[in-house]
């Protein structure tokens, strides 16, 4: 089950970049500019983000398993008619279509890793399943240009919708006959009912206002490295966009020693490190420029973002059992917008504050967020535990 996972991670993460190179050749076909054929990569993003207030819901009501193989199907379905698009408005049509269904895949299978794994293993279980999106993070745009400078844009979405309907038909066979993660105990309520009893949580409302600040801070300002490598160090644009594959190397840095990290260094220690490595990595971005310490700050903004959001990851996970489903499609819900926030806020300031002001602006608001969640890991861990000293039987009973 984990594996094909990660596998519908792999294929939903793709999709998501997988038409950022490729907007020339479809201009190109369709008879218009790249940025007249923008609306393939817009139009999946709003798909993608708009769906989790349905996905999460559903799922909790449907089971969770059987729910991201049938996603997986229909984007399966979505992606060909991609493939098949005689014009540009039915390709957007159908990217939108992909985009909102792809969507269910990711939150609602870490919903089903917090249903079937005991908490203690949680965190190093999601990390296995991390190594499906990271992978699908570097590759969506380097197979999307390639396949479009070789057999076709056409050929891209063949192959996803391949990918899509392999991993629905092995998720939907698994859940079939193993555990599928169950309805939840809210299956029978209202949705709205069900979003209450997640935001009626003080800790749960703590994790999505973390996250969208996590968001709203490490990517408001990673989608401008590649650009002020461009700039300020004079690399080639391509260049600049490849160092951004450090990133992901970061990434698996993290889930190659998940284990490791979470015995030594406990949550809290996760999360200090996570968010002093990001913002050790903008600072270096900002204050000295250029191919091997831009390659060096990607690494170590990869592995700290993994250390930091796999933890609040984990959480998000555990915030509410009983509708934990709507609970992590809330949890993604809030790091797309913070994600949407941070790259307009940068966008619009960049030209009066400029790169080194506003990667330093991120690295410092990263490095008091690892601290503020760290701080409160431990006030709730202490929390829980003078219930249980209280409970403790003494030496008379």
């Amino acid at each position: 089950m984990l594996f094909w996972l990660a596998a519908g991670a792999f294929a939903s993460m793709v999709s998501m970049r997988i038409c950022d190179p490729m907007l020339p050749a479809l201009a190109a076909d369709f008879g218009t500019t790249p940025a007249g054929a923008a609306g393939v990569v817009t139009l999946y993003t709003l798909g993608y983000g708009v769906s989790q207030l349905v996905h999460g819901s559903l799922g909790d009501r449907i089971g969770k398993a059987r729910y991201i193989a049938g996603a997986a199907l229909v984007a399966a379905a979505a992606s060909l008619a991609c493939a098949l698009a005689p014009g540009l408005r039915l390709l957007e049509i159908a990217r939108l279509a992909t985009g909102a269904v792809a969507a269910a895949i990711i939150p609602l299978a870490m919903a089903w890793i917090g249903d079937t794994v005991d908490y203690g293993a949680r965190q190093t279980t999601l990390a296995k399943f991390l190594n499906g999106v990271i992978v699908g993070i570097i590759l969506g745009q380097s197979m999307g240009g390639m396949l479009a400078d070789t057999l076709g844009w056409r050929s891209a979405f063949l192959l996803l919708a391949i990918v899509f309907a392999l991993t629905g038909w092995q998720l939907g066979v698994r859940a079939a006959r193993a555990n599928p993660g169950s309805p939840a105990a809210t299956a029978d309520t209202p949705m709205l009912e069900r979003y209450v009893i997640v935001l009626r949580a003080p800790w749960a409302r703590a994790i999505l206002a973390l996250v969208a600040v996590e968001g709203l801070l490490v990517f408001g300002a990673l989608a401008f490295v590649p650009t002020s490598l461009h700039e300020r160090a004079g690399l080639p644009v391509w260049l600049a966009g490849a160092t951004m594959a450090s990133f992901g190397v970061g990434g698996f840095f993290y889930t190659a020693s998940a284990a490791r990290l979470v015995r030594s260094l406990g949550e809290p220690g996760l999360a200090t490190a996570g968010g002093l490595l990001l913002a050790a990595g903008f600072a270096l971005v900002a204050l000295l420029p250029g191919a091997a310490s831009g390659v060096v700050a990607c690494i170590m903004l990869g592995l700290g973002y993994y250390m930091l959001h796999s933890t609040l990851q984990t959480h998000a996970t555990q915030m509410a059992p009983a509708a934990r489903g709507t609970a992590v499609a809330l949890f993604a819900m809030s790091l797309f917008l913070g994600q949407s926030a941070g790259v307009t806020f940068v966008a619009g300031a960049l030209s009066s504050a400029g790169y080194a002001a506003l990667f330093g602006m991120s690295a410092a608001g990263l490095a008091l967020i690892g601290l503020v969640f760290a701080a409160l890991l431990r006030r709730r861990t202490r929390q829980a535990d003078g219930p249980r000293r209280e409970r403790r039987p003494g030496a008379g009973d």
